[in-house]
């Protein structure tokens, strides 16, 4: 049955387009300070390059470490019952609404060199965290990584499980069931995961610059890059600044429907 559209108040209208205006403006005014002219060149001086190269690295490492633990985490979640589980879940998806220069101090008092974990991989295994690539990577796995759980969960739930029973019952083992009927029939939600993960990967910085560093060629990524340039060369930093803003704006549009829908 339709039913038809009842024309929304012109106070709730005039609330929504100063709600539109308030999002809209800085990005109008951020595309306002772009030198097109020379946006080519801007994007492409060593610096530039070295934080565009470094950050793909970084949050591609990202969303492996994010697919490869996350999605046994997010089955977890999905298909287990114990009285924990809504705690478990809630130190899971921290990271989304901690402030992430409060990550990078967990992550400081969990893996820096004084800490006993930190201390002990750097004496047995000579691998040191902090002012590292690796640092980098591990600082934007803890603030994306609950990006990828929580749509992998919600795509663990929804999923039709008769066809897990059918494949059961002809006498497929659980890892095959998992590897060849489960991850299938969820291989588009965990995708757009992924997508979501790199893109918020790709965007950190808080966590990053506090337990990594700011460290040119190592830890220095597009954020970090943006945050020293605007005090040396403004047009760099601008130009960076467009290019996080058109990846997240092109990945919340065309996912909009595949994860947004799902909160």
């Amino acid at each position: 049955m339709n039913r038809a559209r009842q024309r929304p108040p012109v106070a709730v209208v005039a609330a929504a387009l100063l709600a539109v205006g308030f999002f809209t403006l800085p990005l109008v005014g951020l595309l306002q300070q772009v030198t097109w002219s020379n946006l080519a060149a801007d994007l492409t001086t060593p610096e530039a390059a070295e934080a565009i190269r470094l950050s793909l690295v970084c949050s591609l490492a990202a969303v492996a470490l994010a697919a490869a633990f996350g999605t046994p985490l997010a089955w977890f979640l999905a298909r287990s019952d114990f009285p924990g589980r809504p705690l478990l879940r809630g130190l899971v998806l921290l990271p989304m609404v901690l402030p992430p220069v409060v990550g990078g101090v967990a992550l400081l008092s969990a893996f820096s060199l004084r800490s006993p974990v930190g201390g002990w991989l750097n004496n047995a295994f000579g691998i040191q965290l902090t002012f590292t690539t690796w640092g980098a990577i591990l600082a934007e796995t803890f603030v994306s990584m609950p990006f990828f759980v929580i749509t992998a969960e919600a795509a663990f739930r929804t999923i039709d499980r008769r066809y897990e029973q059918v494949a059961a019952t002809l006498g497929a083992r659980r890892t095959t069931v998992f590897r060849r009927v489960t991850l299938p029939s969820i291989a588009p939600s965990l995708a757009a995961g992924a997508v979501l993960t790199w893109a918020r990967a790709l965007g950190e910085f808080g966590a990053t610059i506090t337990f990594a560093g700011n460290v040119a060629g190592r830890t220095r990524t597009l954020p970090l890059s943006v945050y020293l340039a605007l005090e040396a060369d403004r047009q760099t930093a601008i130009a960076l600044s467009l290019v996080l803003l058109v990846i997240s704006l092109v990945v919340l549009v065309a996912l909009r429907d595949r994860w947004l829908s799902r909160l």
